[in-house]
């Protein structure tokens, strides 16, 4: 093992932007990087900057011709009037000069990330630049253009490992992914997200649960709008532990987009910056339990751009990289100047939102049947727990 974790960065990432007014602004990224170079962590991993994804890597996940109209609508965005099909040229994904090259980097940070894990370069591997999990084999989707976390997935399967599970705590349904491997037992997709009658893309009911070819292999708990940090980090514990434990991975990919926050405003959950902490360090305590510590971390969405993105995702590297960040520790000072400096808000003071979140355990608080969350729950628990020799 060269080193414990990787961060995967190069500052061209910042180019995936679809113009002023987009809620995918790429200050988030550009912020986060300081942020985490603001706590010292760079001294506790290993910067890496990998190339872009080629076009058979690409091709792994997405059909040629989706390539080709994303290089077509990357030369010249004006063409992509006439990729509507593609998903392209549209109010969710506007075309722009150089979209293929940014897209495909940020692929490319995955894949490598992917690799290092397996290859024991790193034990764990992070790229919150990543996580654009809409995106579909053939089409462009809900601001992902590439998507590179099936592409991690399917380079881990290259390269011949046997299981993978995939989890998603992203406020949107983890559409893309899930199709990628719909009928692949190798590939446990497991998808944490507000319920498809409020929110984008409208999938992700529990009975979604893998094809023919692989039942079980995908989990989906739908949560009802509003809910907040002890029924999020109840639905997680009810749900992922015993599917990941049961599925036994050899590596866990995680994306931790950062849009359940209460504070973001494109969807309906009521979330703290304190749980998603939480949710990050569950999913690093799954990697270790059950994938010999093999984890790829990456980001996705969230568009509270200042006061949530950056400080969520910098929890993210401290825990992987060894070295968390005090929930109660002070935002440095020049972070806050860049901030200001850059989109004229303030920024957060504090690595927190005040709160310690609390929940009840789901077999050992008992089951409300009044209670939509518990009926989510359950609904998820008794469409894919059997499949996997698991009690609902």
């Amino acid at each position: 093992m060269s080193g414990r974790t990787q961060l995967m960065w190069d500052e061209q990432v910042t180019t995936y932007d679809f113009g002023p007014g987009h809620p995918m602004d790429p200050v988030r990224l550009r912020l986060t990087r300081s942020l985490v170079r603001a706590f010292g962590l760079d001294g506790a991993l290993r910067l890496v900057a990998a190339p872009a994804a080629g076009d058979s890597t690409l091709e792994l996940v997405h059909r040629p011709e989706y390539v080709a109209a994303v290089r077509r609508a990357s030369a010249d965005p004006a063409a992509a009037v006439d990729l509507a099909e593609f998903g392209l040229g549209t109010e969710d994904n506007p075309a722009f000069p150089g979209m293929h090259e940014a897209s495909a980097l940020i692929a490319g940070q995955s894949v490598a990330a992917a690799e290092a894990v397996w290859r024991g370069e790193a034990l764990h591997a992070v790229n919150f630049s990543g996580g654009l999990h809409h995106a579909m084999p053939g089409r462009a989707a809900g601001f992902c253009v590439y998507n590179d976390a099936a592409l991690a997935v399917a380079r881990l399967l290259e390269l011949g490992v046997q299981r993978v599970a995939y989890v998603d705590v992203d406020v949107h349904h983890g559409d893309g992914v899930q199709a990628a491997f719909w009928d692949d037992p190798r590939v446990l997709t497991v998808s944490l997200h507000e319920s498809p009658r409020t929110l984008f893309p409208q999938t992700g009911w529990p009975e979604e649960t893998g094809g023919p070819e692989a039942e079980g292999g995908a989990a989906n708990v739908a949560l009802p709008a509003g809910t907040g940090d002890a029924g999020w980090l109840r639905a997680f514990h009810a749900v992922v532990p015993e599917l990941v434990a049961a599925f036994r991975p050899q590596v866990l990919v995680s994306q931790h987009g950062a849009d359940t926050h209460v504070e973001d405003p494109l969807a309906h959950l009521a979330v703290s910056l304190d749980a998603q902490r939480l949710a990050a360090e569950a999913c690093h305590a799954l990697a270790h339990e059950h994938a010999e510590g093999r984890w790829v971390a990456l980001g996705g969405g969230g568009y509270a751009v200042v006061d949530v993105v950056p400080r969520t995702w910098t929890h993210l590297v401290g825990i992987a990289a060894g070295v968390p960040v005090a929930p109660e520790a002070r935002v440095p000072g020049e972070w806050r100047e860049e901030v200001y400096a850059l989109t004229r808000q303030q920024g957060p003071l504090r690595m927190t939102d005040g709160l310690r979140p609390r929940w009840e355990d789901f077999e050992d608080g008992g089951y409300d049947p009044a209670s939509r969350l518990d009926q989510a729950i359950l609904a998820t628990r008794r469409s894919v727990f059997p499949l996997h020799g698991l009690l609902p």
